[in-house]
């Protein structure tokens, strides 16, 4: 926050370019010059920034940031057709959008396979096209069908580049204590039925004899397999499983 120098520019002696200089500087690029692509990136500069502060609750460093953002503002400039009639900060601010995106989507702390996340790009792609052409929102099956892949393939692609949420990240703050999204989220298992499921488990538990009692609760309560209580126990794994169906049979019968 109020950060001045990011990657080594001074943010606060950024130059802003008329849009006469724009357009001047964009007949030079296009017939070759590159100082004036140069001077075009530095007096877009401020574009970037405006953009990076709508990410600043990422926990990135606002460094990486800016430098992804600087990449879509290369594209952009070197894209940018002089004969639409469309401002340039109209074109550029989305392109540095979808390259800060994909820099996160790509260093996501939930690993994707890239076979799965460019289906997804393309997903999202179709999505643009499909608005921009019905000027409606598509639905995923419409999505789908452009494609020619099955609808949960498609779900299933695009619920994978889905940004995870910490438990602490504040959804709601007026200036007393933030509610966060851990306080959202139900835990089923701290109802009045299951408390009451968990004692009458407990009491059907201690009318098993002690064997067949020990083995599910290694079986079901450390995870053990039926060689591990075997061997633990001294028995043989049939002798186990044996065991472990006629005790389920009668918890089964106590509860």
């Amino acid at each position: 926050m109020n950060k001045v120098e990011i990657c080594g520019v001074n943010t606060s002696k950024l130059p802003v370019l008329t849009a006469s200089q724009m357009r001047e500087l964009f007949c030079r690029l296009r017939a070759g010059d590159e100082e004036a692509r140069e001077k075009l990136v530095v007096g877009n500069l401020r574009l970037v920034l405006s953009v990076i502060q709508r990410f600043s609750n990422r926990g990135e460093y606002v460094d990486d940031l800016f430098q992804v953002g600087c990449i879509g503002l290369m594209k952009a400039i070197d894209n940018f057709d002089l004969s639409q009639n469309v401002r340039f900060s109209t074109y550029a601010v989305p392109m540095i959008i979808g390259e800060i995106r994909r820099y996160l989507r790509d260093n996501n702390a939930v690993r994707v396979s890239r076979s799965l996340r460019d289906v997804a790009y393309r997903a999202l792609q179709v999505r643009d096209a499909l608005v921009n052409r019905h000027g409606r929102e598509p639905t995923l099956g419409e999505i789908a069908e452009q494609m020619q892949l099955p609808r949960a393939e498609v779900v299933y692609a695009l619920d994978a580049i889905q940004e995870p949420v910490s438990l602490f990240e504040p959804i709601y703050n007026d200036g007393g204590d933030p509610i966060y999204v851990m306080d959202q989220v139900s835990d089923d298992k701290a109802s009045d039925t299951e408390w009451l499921k968990r004692i009458a488990l407990e009491e059907a538990l201690d009318k098993l004899p002690p064997r067949e009692r020990r083995i599910l609760q290694l079986r079901f309560f450390k995870g053990k397999t039926q060689m591990e209580v075997a061997e633990q126990i001294g028995i043989s794994q049939a002798q186990v499983s044996r065991l472990e169906k006629a005790a389920l049979r009668q918890l089964r019968k106590y509860l």
